[in-house]
């Protein structure tokens, strides 16, 4: 390997000597090419997008020269955990993402995608986007469209109808299948359900990504479904977000990561991905016990509505409290109430509290409920430890994720939404030493870009795309908090895509030159 790799930096060398004239050059930086080796000293010179040359004081002339002195260079960060499909076209400049120097979102995670990835990938390059975009295929979204959102296994046809509607969104250039499996409707399905499914998507070389059916109690056997999935199938499984939630479960890290090692071990080709907080981020639904939500918005309402299931729901809410050692749904925080915005960053017992209820587990669960009868809400979860995200930080085969979407600036998000990969280098880099710069470049570029075949990104590489992050390693940070969510990450200097200068100074330029990563095209 180290062979290669300096065979590859002489190669890159000896070409510069032959380059008249570039479109960028990037002169004196650390480089930290995403191998994981150690930072060297050295110039980057680009041209139609890509890298032509990496070598010292390249005598290469450039329309634009960048000074990188005193600043690190590395591959565009790959976020491997988005859920982008409509907030890319509303906001194509993705400007949080941008800003804490993601170049790559792999979307369409937890089971939930675009219906038709053709089209999406269309929409993706016809729109011109700050960011490069590829996707999974959705396993709630197939089961929707093959048989709806009933609490029931699949029969024959409607399987078969999945397994179609699989094939073809790989046809059309996803990069694998993603389960959600605590969402609507493929919370009712089986484990043999997915792994037909994921026999259809291993024959294109895809991947499974996995939201597991259970992140709590049953994390044991959730992680071992999704091993199991992949064993069957003979496919390569990715676990989302990584964690163990619920008071009752901190410190079980110690359990559940032995689990990915020895499947690893085993010769299973099980990764994982983490966001750097200790708290989630998902919809009030699933504070609800799963059958409330079979059939949609409108069933759920019919049964709150009736007092003998409304009473059923309660309970089943309780029960689950009392499983996870919570007393009470302070840990809850609204992110986004669509039908009353003050509600926007309180707490679900604050909010009963609001509502003239007494403080008890009982009214906070029927205030829960009448926020679901006005249309639901977007929640932030305080449910981790801090010690379990460290313990994960340190494991060499886990990525980094944001699990967010495009910023519209409004609501109460999770702070994960703008200051992912900053967090992870200031904080777990720079402060507390949990892992190596060069590690956690690693993780954020070319582990992530193996894992989803993106083959010509993620290193500083001659012939690669030319997405590159140039930050100040002694300052990079991310700003945003619970309480001020809506901040940009600090340090981040320059960020490229495809070749194209989209982070000047610190400030976006505007450029949209991202593109549609499609695994069966050129990008493949």
């Amino acid at each position: 390997m180290k062979t290669f790799f300096l065979f590859t930096f002489l190669f890159a060398t000896s070409v510069s000597q032959s380059q008249d004239t570039c479109d960028i050059i990037i002169r004196n930086g650390k480089i930290v090419d995403g191998t994981g080796n150690g930072w060297y000293y050295s110039d980057v010179a680009i041209k139609n997008g890509k890298i032509v040359a990496i070598g010292r004081q390249l005598k290469t002339k450039a329309t634009q020269t960048i000074d990188a002195n005193g600043f690190i260079v590395a591959p565009g960060f790959i976020d491997v955990h988005g859920h982008i499909e409509s907030g890319i076209f509303e906001r194509p400049t993705a400007d949080n993402y941008i800003h804490d120097g993601v170049t790559t979102v792999i979307t369409g995670n937890c089971g939930g995608s675009a219906d038709d990835l053709r089209q999406f990938f269309y929409l993706v390059d016809s729109t011109k986007t700050s960011i490069n975009v590829a996707s999974l295929i959705g396993h709630n979204t197939v089961r929707r469209l093959a048989m709806g959102l009933g609490n029931r296994l699949a029969n024959l046809e409607e399987q078969n109808k999945m397994n179609e509607l699989v094939s073809n969104a790989m046809k059309y250039g996803a990069v694998g299948l993603s389960t959600g499996l605590i969402y609507l409707p493929g919370m009712y399905s089986n484990t043999e359900e997915i792994i037909g499914l994921a026999k259809t998507t291993a024959s294109y070389n895809g991947v499974y990504a996995s939201h597991i059916r259970n992140e709590e109690n049953g994390v044991l056997d959730a992680i071992n479904e999704a091993i199991n999935i992949g064993k069957e199938a003979n496919i390569p499984v990715q676990i989302s977000h990584f964690k163990v939630s619920g008071r009752a479960n901190w410190g079980r890290s110690k359990e559940t990561l032995p689990l990915i090692e020895a499947a690893r071990k085993e010769g299973l080709d099980v990764t994982i991905d983490q966001y750097p907080y200790t708290a989630s981020s998902t919809n009030l639904g699933i504070r609800l016990p799963d059958w409330a939500l079979a059939g949609g918005s409108d069933s759920l309402k019919q049964r709150i509505n009736n007092p003998v299931l409304q009473k059923q729901i309660i309970a089943g809410m309780l029960a689950t409290q009392k499983e996870f050692k919570y007393k009470d749904y302070s840990y809850a925080y609204v992110a986004m109430h669509a039908a009353d915005t003050t509600l926007n960053g309180k707490n679900i017992s604050a909010i009963n509290l609001l509502k003239g209820r007494k403080a008890n587990m009982q009214e906070e669960a029927k205030t829960i409920l009448d926020l679901m009868l006005a249309g639901g809400a977007q929640m932030v979860y305080h449910s981790m430890n801090e010690n379990d995200v460290r313990h994960f930080m340190k494991y060499p085969f886990n990525m980094i994720g944001a699990d967010a979407g495009v910023s519209n600036g409004k609501g109460m998000p999770h702070p994960r939404t703008y200051g992912t990969n900053a967090r992870v280098l200031g904080k777990y880099v720079r402060e507390e030493k949990i892992i190596s710069l060069e590690e956690a470049i690693r993780r954020m570029t070319s582990l992530a870009a193996q894992k989803f075949h993106l083959q010509d990104r993620g290193l500083l590489k001659g012939g690669f795309a030319a997405d590159i992050v140039i930050f100040d390693e002694s300052e990079i940070n991310d700003r945003a908090s619970f309480e001020k969510p809506h901040q940009f990450s600090v340090g981040i200097k320059y960020v490229l895509v495809n070749g194209v200068v989209t982070i000047e100074n610190e400030n976006h330029t505007g450029a949209r030159s991202g593109k549609a990563l499609r695994s069966n095209s050129n990008n493949y």
